[in-house]
């Protein structure tokens, strides 16, 4: 059975709520945590977004012993490969071999284009990121690193402080292009809930790239409550400016954008996007099918506010039942 894990949404809380939420996580049973990384919320409704290298100093302070790992995009905008590798290899030199691995992505303008007036296409995004994975290597094994070439400029820099476990660098891919790409480079895969047929097709992508012996871990959307009129809502209300096509959602670049184009939307539209229920069981068989399809790890975000209900009902009914 693959690894459950609980994803901590920036965007929807404030910091000490998600690090009291993560806490609660470790308690319950999660055996792993994951934070996204935005400037920017999605949506004015989600309201919150903490600075996730911030965080996760803390976080893995006050849990125990589960393994983090986090999203960042490297691209020279917000953060610089060199910054990342610092803050990454001072997460893991104080945390030992738990703080496991970023996943590298091309990014979104809602984040990037608030410190630059430059959007590139995607093509020359996920260049920036595979440059950067390489200097971030070369960082880790504590090189001196200059590049005077290319998009991300260093002269002479080195990461003084190396944790003797670095951690690995990922790929975040959501189409089968990109995780084919990634296979090559990458050292793993992070990828977010598709239909089952869709996630299979990436998942193929990736190991046909290279990727065949290295982890894969997929991120989850559901939405649970305790009445299924209460779940649909969350997800209405949390959720649905995160169903438009990646290109939109790589593109806009104001939050306004992301509520003008789902403001036709209803709270019975969710049912396509993501898995909500109220039942347990329903949630048992979907992380097993996800695990029988091949990944090693799940993190499930419950998108709605209600996370200590969540916390509790799938430590109590799900977790145990996926044990093993």
């Amino acid at each position: 059975m693959a690894m459950i894990g609980y994803h901590a949404s920036h965007e929807q809380f404030s910091p000490s709520e998600l690090l009291h939420y993560v806490k609660m996580a470790e308690q319950g049973g999660f055996r792993a945590a994951m934070s996204s990384d935005h400037l920017n919320p999605w949506s004015r409704q989600q309201g919150q977004s903490g600075h996730c290298f911030s965080w996760l100093g803390a976080a893995l302070q006050i849990t125990h012993s589960i393994p983090f790992g986090s999203l960042s995009i490297p691209g020279g905008w917000r953060f610089h490969p060199v910054v990342v590798a610092q803050a990454a290899a001072t997460l893991a030199q104080m945390s030992p071999n738990r703080f496991q691995w970023i996943a590298l992505g091309s990014g979104e303008a809602l984040n990037e284009t608030v410190v630059s007036p430059n959007w590139p296409a995607k093509e020359e995004r996920n260049e920036r990121i595979r440059q950067a994975a390489e200097m971030m290597r070369s960082l880790f094994r504590g090189e001196t690193v200059t590049s005077k070439e290319g998009y991300h400029y260093a002269d002479e820099a080195r990461i003084w402080s190396l944790p003797e476990i670095p951690p690995k660098i990922f790929g975040a891919a959501l189409t089968t292009q990109t995780a084919r790409w990634m296979g090559g480079w990458a050292d793993g895969l992070v990828t977010v809930n598709k239909s089952m047929d869709v996630l299979a097709q990436v998942m193929q992508a990736f190991n046909e790239g290279g990727g065949a012996d290295k982890p894969k871990y997929v991120q989850v959307h559901i939405s649970w409550a305790e009445t299924m009129e209460a779940a649909r809502q969350n997800a209405f209300e949390q959720w649905r400016v995160n169903t438009l096509a990646p290109e939109k959602c790589a593109n806009f670049r104001k939050v306004a954008e992301f509520e003008n184009a789902t403001a036709a939307m209803r709270p019975e539209d969710m049912d396509e996007h993501l898995l909500i229920s109220t039942d347990p069981g329903e949630y048992v068989g979907y992380l097993q099918r996800l695990s029988d399809l091949g990944f090693d790890g799940i993190f499930v975000h419950n998108v709605g506010r209600n996370q200590a209900g969540f916390i509790e009902t799938f430590g109590r009914e799900v977790l145990p039942r996926l044990a093993g």
